[in-house]
C-alpha cells in the first residue's frame, strides 16, 4: 500500500473510483477531481454490489469538501471568547503541557474521549483514541453507542448468539421491522444496496413485511401489514406476537428442545399479552397482531428476523425490546441451519467456520469501572455517554475534566443540552477534532482541524465488522473495497488525520501505543486480537495502520485494492454441523428480561397526561447524518431547521397552519420550533429530527438554526439502570403557539 493520492494533476478532471463513509453503508461512488479540487460524487454503476446506487448526502461530498467554512486551519479560543488560527504542532505542545499538568494533579480519569459517529468514517481514530486512554491509564472512553440503540449489545448478551449467522433477507419468507425506516436511514434490516429496491424486489418474490412505528414512513407504505401504534408500545406488541406463536403453537418445538433454554419461564411471562390486551394499550386492532404472529411464523422456505431502530431504544425499554426480537427470530427457529448457505463469510475480515450451534449468554454489564454517578458500569454496550455531563460537573477525586471529542458533536447529540452545555463550559480543557465550527466546538479551548473522508485512504473492513454489533448489518456477500487517498487537502491548509493527533499527544507525553483490533469475542471470535504498537519515535503511515487493522483478513489488502471498484470475492461456504460436544444454548428467559417485561405489563395504560396531550418521537432524515450536512443549502434546501412534524388534523384542533412557530414543552424544560402538517403520523404524535438547534442561548435563531430536542429530556429522573439511556423519544411535551 502506498500513501500517493490519485488527485488530477492537471486541468482536465479525472474521475476514480471510491467509496463513499458518510455513513457505514459505504456506497461505491466516482469522484471526480479538477485541478486537484473535488468537484463532483456520484453512484458508480461497475461497482458489483451498489451498481450505481447512492444517496443526496453522497453526492454533497464536494459540497463538504469545498464548504468555504470548512475548518483549514486548527483555532485556540482567545481570553474574549473569540478564536485564532494556530498550528496544529503547537496546539499539540500545549494541549499535551495541559494534559500532563491535569494527570500529574488529579490522575488518568480526570481525561476522557468520546468518539462520535463522523468519527467512524476513519478506521484508526477511535482505535487510536482509545490506545493514548490505555497509555495513560484512564478508562474513561465513551461512544454514541449508549445514547443510540444500546439494547442491541444487552440483548445479545443475554440471549446468545447463534454461530450459524444471520438469515439473508434476499431468501427471507417474512421480516418484521421496529421502528426501523431503512429506506431513509440505510440501517439494519434491509441490505444498505438501494434499499428501496431491495423491498421491491422483496415483496415482488412474496416476502411479508411487517413493520411497527407510530408514522407510516417511506417503509412502512411497502409493508404487508403495518401496525402504528401509540409510541413506546414496541416491547408489549412484540410480546403479544409471541403469545401468539406461543399460544398457537406455531413455534419450533424441534430447534427449541435441541437449542434453546427459558421457554416456559417466557411462555409464562407473555401469558398476559393477549392480543386484545395489546391492541387496548398500544391503540392497534388485535388482528393484526395475530396476522403479524402467522406471517412472521411461516417457514415455506427460510424464515426472517426482526430488527429494531433507534426509536424503540429511544422509548425505553430498548434492552428489553431488541431481546424479545431475537427471542421472536429464535423460537420460531429462523437462524440458519447446517447446510444452508454461510451469510457474511468475511472478505476483509478473518476467514472463519460457521456452526449451526449457539453461544450461550455471557455476562452484559456490571463489570469494569464503575462509574460515580447512579452505580453505573461498564458494559457491553460500552460506559453510559449520558451520564458523562453528570462525571464532568460532579466535584471531587475522578472528576472529569479534560474531554477530546472525536468526530462528535455533544452539544447537538446528548441529552439535557442545557446541563450539556454547563458541563462543556466547566471543564478545565475541551478538545474538539472537527472539519468546522460546530455546535461543540464554538465551546472548546482547542479546534484541531482535520482531513475529510476522500483526503484519506478508506475501506470497507469496518463496515464488514458491523456484523459483530449487531444482527442483520453488514454485508450479505464477501464483498470489499480499498481506496487510495483520492485528492489533497486545499493548499495552504494545516490539517491532521485524526489518529496522528493522538501519536502527536504521545509523543509529547513520552508514551508508546497500542491499538487492539478485536475479530469478535468469546465463542463469537473469528481470530486473534492484533496489536498495533506505535512507539513515540515511529512515523507510520494510515496506509501501514490499516494493514495492521486487517492483519487477519481472508483477502489480503493488497488484493481488495486490486478491484478499485470493489469486488464480491468467489467465496461460497455453507454452515456446518454443531460441534459433538457442544451444549450451550441460546436464553428466551432471562430473569432481568423477563422481570422488566412483567413490569410492562402492569403499565400501558394508553391514557395520555392532559397537560402534555402529546408524544414527541425521533424521526430519520434522507439528507443528513445526525448534525452533519445540515448547514449546506444543497442539502437542506431551503429549510435550514427541524421542523416539528404534526398530523393535519392536530394542527386544525391546535389552531396552527404550517410554518408557525410553536413552544414544544415537556415537564422538564422547553424549546421553540416551527411546526410542519405530516398526515403519516398517528394522532397525537409529533416527529423531529435530532441534531439541530443553536446553544441554549440561542433560542431567538430556531429558524436558521432549528431545535434541540436534547434539552427536552432530563439524563438522571428516567434512564436504563444498566446503559444509562434516558428517555429520548415518546416523550410528553405539550404545545402552544408563539
Amino acid at each position: 500500500m502506498t500513501g500517493q493520492s490519485t488527485r488530477s494533476t492537471g486541468a482536465d478532471p479525472r474521475t476514480v473510483p471510491t467509496l463513499c463513509r458518510l455513513c457505514p453503508a459505504h456506497c461505491g461512488v466516482l469522484a471526480t477531481v479538477a485541478d486537484g479540487r473535488l468537484v463532483e460524487v456520484k453512484g458508480d454503476p461497475e461497482n458489483p454490489l451498489y451498481q450505481g446506487y447512492t444517496c443526496a448526502k453522497g453526492r454533497a461530498l464536494p459540497e463538504m469538501h469545498n464548504n468555504p467554512d470548512r475548518l483549514l486551519h486548527s483555532q485556540r479560543r482567545q481570553p474574549d471568547g473569540r478564536y485564532a488560527p494556530i498550528a496544529v504542532e503547537t496546539a499539540m505542545d500545549e494541549i499535551g503541557a495541559t494534559l500532563r499538568r491535569l494527570i500529574e494533579t488529579h490522575g488518568p480519569r480526570s481525561v476522557a474521549i468520546y468518539t462520535g459517529t463522523s468519527g467512524a468514517s476513519y478506521p484508526a481514530s477511535a482505535g487510536m483514541g482509545n490506545a493514548f486512554l490505555k497509555a495513560i491509564g484512564s478508562p474513561m472512553f465513551f461512544t454514541p453507542n449508549t445514547i443510540d440503540q444500546p439494547g442491541k449489545q444487552i440483548a445479545s448478551a443475554a440471549h446468545g448468539h447463534w454461530l450459524g449467522g444471520d438469515v439473508d433477507f434476499e431468501a427471507a419468507d417474512s421480516w418484521i421491522l421496529v421502528g426501523l425506516n431503512p429506506v431513509i436511514s440505510k440501517s439494519v434490516g434491509v441490505p444498505w444496496q438501494n434499499p428501496g429496491q431491495r423491498l421491491k424486489e422483496a415483496a415482488a418474490r412474496g416476502m411479508n413485511l411487517v413493520v411497527i412505528d407510530p408514522r407510516r414512513t417511506e417503509t412502512a407504505k411497502r409493508a404487508a401489514i403495518h401496525i402504528q401504534p401509540r409510541p413506546g408500545e414496541d416491547p408489549a406488541i412484540l410480546a403479544g406476537i409471541i403469545h401468539v406463536i406461543i399460544r398457537d403453537g406455531l413455534h419450533d418445538k424441534a430447534f427449541i428442545d435441541e437449542h434453546v433454554a427459558g421457554f416456559e419461564a417466557l411462555a409464562e411471562q407473555v401469558a398476559a399479552f393477549t392480543p386484545d390486551h395489546v391492541a387496548q394499550r398500544a391503540g392497534v386492532p388485535a388482528s393484526q397482531i395475530v396476522d403479524a404472529a402467522r406471517l412472521f411464523a411461516v417457514r415455506n422456505g427460510r424464515g426472517g428476523m426482526v430488527n429494531v431502530g433507534t426509536g424503540p431504544n429511544f422509548a425505553m425499554h430498548g434492552n428489553l425490546t431488541e431481546y424479545l426480537a431475537l427471542c421472536l427470530s429464535t423460537l420460531c427457529g429462523h437462524w440458519p441451519r447446517a447446510g444452508q448457505p454461510v451469510l457474511r463469510p468475511n472478505a476483509m475480515l478473518p476467514a472463519y467456520t460457521a456452526k449451526a450451534q449457539a453461544m450461550g449468554p455471557y455476562p452484559g454489564w456490571g463489570y469494569g469501572e464503575k462509574l460515580r454517578v447512579r452505580g453505573f458500569t461498564n458494559a457491553a454496550c460500552g460506559l453510559p455517554t449520558a451520564a458523562l455531563a453528570d462525571e464532568i460537573l460532579l466535584e471531587g477525586e475522578g472528576q472529569v475534566r479534560a474531554l477530546i471529542c472525536i468526530g462528535a458533536n455533544p452539544m447537538a447529540a446528548w441529552p439535557d443540552q442545557r446541563k450539556t452545555q454547563q458541563a462543556l463550559e466547566t471543564l478545565e480543557l475541551l478538545v474538539t477534532l472537527d472539519v468546522d465550527m460546530s455546535l461543540t466546538s464554538r465551546l472548546a479551548d482547542y479546534v484541531i482541524a482535520t482531513r475529510m473522508t476522500l483526503e484519506t485512504p478508506g475501506m470497507t473492513q469496518r463496515t464488514e465488522a458491523l456484523k459483530y454489533y449487531t444482527c442483520g448489518i453488514g454485508f450479505a456477500k464477501p464483498y470489499g473495497q480499498y481506496s487510495p487517498r483520492v485528492v489533497e487537502p486545499p493548499p495552504g491548509s494545516d490539517l491532521i488525520e485524526e489518529w496522528q493527533f493522538f501519536h502527536g499527544l504521545a509523543r509529547r507525553l513520552e508514551l508508546d501505543l497500542t491499538m487492539t483490533v478485536y475479530y469478535g469475542f468469546g465463542s463469537y471470535a473469528e481470530a486473534p486480537p492484533v496489536d498495533i504498537h506505535i512507539r513515540r519515535g515511529d512515523n507510520p503511515s494510515t496506509e501501514d495502520i490499516y494493514a495492521g487493522i486487517c492483519g487477519h483478513a481472508r483477502i489480503p489488502l493488497e488484493e481488495v485494492a486490486r478491484h478499485p471498484h470493489g469486488k464480491i470475492f468467489d467465496i461460497h461456504e455453507t454452515v456446518q454441523e454443531r460441534d459433538a460436544g457442544c451444549s450451550e444454548r441460546l436464553d428466551v428467559g432471562n430473569g432481568d428480561m423477563l422481570h422488566e417485561l412483567a413490569a410492562v405489563a402492569v403499565g400501558g395504560t394508553g391514557e395520555d397526561d392532559a397537560g402534555y396531550p402529546f408524544r414527541l418521537i425521533s424521526r430519520r432524515a434522507n439528507n443528513f447524518v445526525n448534525s452533519s450536512g445540515i448547514r449546506l443549502a444543497k442539502l437542506h434546501r431551503g429549510k435550514p431547521y427541524n421542523p416539528c412534524y404534526m398530523h393535519p388534523q392536530d394542527l386544525i384542533e391546535c389552531g396552527l397552519q404550517s410554518g408557525d412557530r410553536i413552544t414544544l414543552r415537556s415537564p422538564h424544560d422547553s424549546i421553540p420550533s416551527i411546526v410542519e402538517a405530516d398526515a403519516t403520523l398517528r394522532r397525537k404524535v409529533l416527529a423531529m429530527y435530532h441534531g439541530f438547534g443553536g446553544l441554549v442561548e440561542e433560542d431567538h435563531r430556531v429558524g436558521e438554526l432549528g431545535s434541540n430536542i436534547g434539552r427536552l429530556m432530563p439524563n438522571d429522573l428516567d434512564y436504563d439502570p444498566i446503559t444509562g439511556i434516558p428517555r429520548m423519544s415518546n416523550i410528553q411535551v405539550s404545545v402552544s403557539p408563539g
